[in-house]
């Protein structure tokens, strides 16, 4: 048996301001109707002898992680919980556990979460041969053949072919090589780009970290030993894993191993790295340009253009990315998109939120949009989904507004339930428990407005939850 273990963490920032902190790219729909996440865990659809996927993501999105999976009707085997990011060492080593709870006889195969493969029929081939290799105890990778000397990567030189003839012995890993290097790798042959998909079996994956990288193995044995379930999700042990060390599966076990082989494989991949990718697997017009949404262009070539929130029109560009949210702009070359990463720092040290969110900021009942903020005043569209409810709550500084505009609101008011429908409103005071709730089979939709001396979103107290959230978190989940 096949499983699949998704790695859904990681912050995606060279794709700001599209990914952002609470909402990464693996978590965007940026090739297709479906989102990054959804595309990787039906790329196995169909082929026989594999289980459902086992999830490891943030805590941050754990909610949009599992609606995600919900909408394509898949029902994860588990989904883990990292308290911080650790690297894909550890992710895999808590997949490994995981798996010999059950049968340590099951074949692990690693996919982030956030790549794009354009031809599933090879790459369900490449995990039949993967699938012999890892049967015979070798821990596999899966490099891909390469199209371009690319220096964005790290390359795996193969070795003497093993006996199934797909798989290779790994003679070298290689760092990131400068571009005479890298042409050099392409005109070799025997050199493929270093993908980060692997497949094995978990018990001989957990045999050599226990080998090559001890401490690794307790922390995540210690934090797996300690989880809890929450509603659907796993809470691993926090102070084991915070301690764990951080490292790459290349490093920590394939890099030391003598187990290690690779698949030279061609499926149409990416990764997604930056705006620049994003341009080279899109469709293109007739003057090479990739646009998306509301885009207006006069005499602009080779450019890429993302409209989400209005019109963007552009007049005599070459080689330039220009992407508009809601709340920010981004417009580099298409040779400098890379430094994206350095106006997200800045961002975080100025303490500025569209480093983390979205205006439109998603909840495990729906979402809220901000509209317009002031001195002691911000409004916001409030979106709950049928059947949804928000906890039961109350502000110590602020008193809230709520006029419905779509659907129907269930209040609960203090000690009064009633119900609001269509342009009907009501006042919620300073410090009075509240609820709302959608008893509907449309999405609710009302205006809030808060008032008060302070409007940050860790002005909550909460009271019952049914999604399990902290009673209150700095910075983090409102309502």
């Amino acid at each position: 048996m096949i499983t699949p273990v998704i790695l859904c963490g990681g912050s995606g920032t060279r794709l700001w301001p599209l990914s952002r902190d609470l909402y990464p790219k693996q978590l965007l729909a940026l090739t297709g109707e479906k989102t990054l996440l959804q595309q990787t865990a039906l790329r196995l659809a169909g082929m026989a002898e594999v289980g459902p996927p086992l999830i490891l993501c943030s805590e941050n999105h754990r909610f949009l992680v599992a609606e995600q999976l919900r909408q394509i009707g898949i029902e994860p085997a588990a989904i883990i919980l990292e308290p911080t990011g650790r690297n894909t060492a550890p992710a895999a080593a808590l997949a490994a556990l995981q798996a010999v709870g059950g049968d340590g006889d099951t074949i692990l195969l690693i996919l982030p979460a956030d790549h794009l493969i354009r031809d599933t029929e090879a790459y369900q081939t490449a995990v039949t041969h993967g699938r012999k290799a890892a049967q015979g105890g070798r821990l596999v990778t899966f490099g891909i053949v390469p199209e371009t000397p690319e220096t964005g990567y790290g390359y795996i030189k193969k070795g003497n072919q093993l006996a199934d003839g797909a798989a290779y012995e790994i003679e070298q890993f290689v760092e990131k090589p400068d571009l005479a290097t890298a042409e050099q790798y392409l005109a070799d042959g025997s050199y493929s780009w270093n993908s980060g998909m692997f497949m094995f079996r978990a018990s001989v994956y957990l045999d050599e970290m226990k080998e090559h990288n001890m401490a690794m193995f307790e922390h995540c044995r210690t934090a797996l030993g300690a989880a809890q379930k929450d509603l659907d999700f796993t809470r691993i042990g926090r102070e084991a894993f915070f301690a764990c060390p951080s490292d790459s599966i290349d490093y920590a076990v394939m890099e030391k191993t003598g187990k290690g082989a690779v698949i030279p494989v061609d499926v149409g991949w990416s990764d997604i790295g930056s705006w620049s990718a994003l341009w080279e697997v899109g469709a293109r017009d007739h003057h090479g340009n990739v646009n998306f949404g509301d885009v207006i262009l006069e005499d602009t070539r080779n450019s890429f253009i993302h409209a989400e929130s209005r019109l963007v029109a552009a007049i005599g560009l070459a080689d330039t990315i220009v992407v508009e949210t809601s709340d920010a702009v981004l417009v580099a070359p298409k040779d400098r998109v890379q430094e994206v990463k350095k106006i997200v720092s800045r961002l975080k040290a100025e303490g500025r939120q569209e480093a983390n969110l979205h205006r439109r900021v998603f909840r495990p009942w729906g979402s809220y949009e901000g509209v317009i903020s002031g001195e002691r005043f911000q409004v916001k569209l409030i979106t709950v989904k049928p059947g949804s409810v928000l906890s039961l709550q109350m502000h110590h500084h602020r008193a809230e507004h709520w006029v419905v505009v779509k659907g129907t609101a269930r209040i609960t008011k203090g000690q009064e339930v009633f119900v609001l429908s269509e342009n009907e409103s009501t006042f919620i005071p300073l410090g009075v428990t509240h609820r709302l709730e959608n008893p509907g089979v449309i999405p609710l939709e009302l205006i809030e407005v808060q008032s008060g001396g302070y409007l940050g979103e860790d002005d909550i107290h909460r009271f019952e939850d049914n999604y399990g959230r902290a009673e209150s978190r700095p910075g983090g989940e409102q309502q």
